[in-house]
């Protein structure tokens, strides 16, 4: 893989992570489309942590609150005494759906990870879903009056996104409007929901790669990461701000857009 095509990985990445369009999906149709070396699993490792960066610059202040909540809450063995030290809980339970069937069903997923057309398919019913999110928006609660139920929903729906095409941040984000959560609110929950899965996604694929792997491979590995991390960045800041004000159509008319023109330039 060249650099340009490693820092266009890192971009795909880094944008389709957090805006709800699907970055499995599009890491799988662009290569395929502009006819690209495809990501191996070092790359896909890089630019996942890239993202798990880009997370934890943005909402530093929040991870931290977090972080000392739950250590403070073990510690007095009051776990959850606080709406912080809630919340980091709410993220564990909300990570073992996911987590669960990854493991259980490594090799399914992955077989359909390396079909285009399934990632296009998927992408039409990613566009359904963020659809019915706006249809299900039913409230204005914050995260701090989440439950046990929010966070388990919300984390079933995270795990419906293993299917490459299906967004993570799409169906999380609508879970959490379906739960009663406003636009903002149910962005920065699936952001931070995402911190375990960015994290074990770069975490798995790492271990195949030997230290020669690393050092000949360096440069792309680095800009890939920068990339993601820079892009996934801006693009938090863009997406909660435009969710101030807008709602989540834009999104769905891209994916059913994509997905479409691609599933019918298959039948050409």
């Amino acid at each position: 893989m060249t650099l340009l095509e490693a820092i266009f990985i890192g971009v795909i990445q880094g944008a389709t992570e957090f805006l709800p369009i699907s970055s499995s999906g599009h890491l799988v149709l662009l290569p395929y489309i502009f006819n690209m070396s495809e990501p191996d699993l070092a790359l896909i490792a890089m630019v996942h942590e890239g993202t798990l960066l880009a997370v934890l610059i943005y909402f530093r202040q929040d991870v931290w609150e977090i972080v000392k909540a739950l250590w403070t809450g073990l510690q007095q063995r009051r776990p959850l005494a606080t709406a912080e030290s809630r919340l980091g809980w709410y993220i564990v339970v909300g990570t073992i759906p996911a987590a669960l069937a990854g493991l259980l069903l490594e090799d399914f997923f992955e077989e359909v990870f390396s079909t285009p057309t399934a990632s296009a398919f998927f992408l039409l019913i990613t566009a359904a879903v963020l659809v019915a999110g706006e249809r299900l928006l039913s409230g204005q609660k914050e995260i701090a009056e989440m439950s046990w139920l929010d966070a388990i929903a919300i984390g079933i729906f995270q795990m419906l996104a293993l299917f490459p095409g299906l967004s993570r941040s799409g169906t999380t984000m609508t879970a959490g409007l379906w739960r009663g959560l406003d636009r903002a609110a149910a962005a920065r929950y699936s952001f931070l929901l995402g911190m375990p899965a960015f994290f074990g996604g770069g975490l798995l694929p790492a271990f195949d790669l030997t230290a020669g792997d690393l050092i000949a491979r360096l440069p792309v590995l680095a800009l890939s990461f920068v990339a993601a991390a820079v892009t996934g960045y801006a693009c938090i800041h863009f997406l909660l701000s435009w969710l101030r004000q807008r709602s989540f159509y834009i999104f769905a008319i891209y994916c059913a857009t994509f997905g479409a023109l691609f599933l019918l330039s298959t039948l050409l």
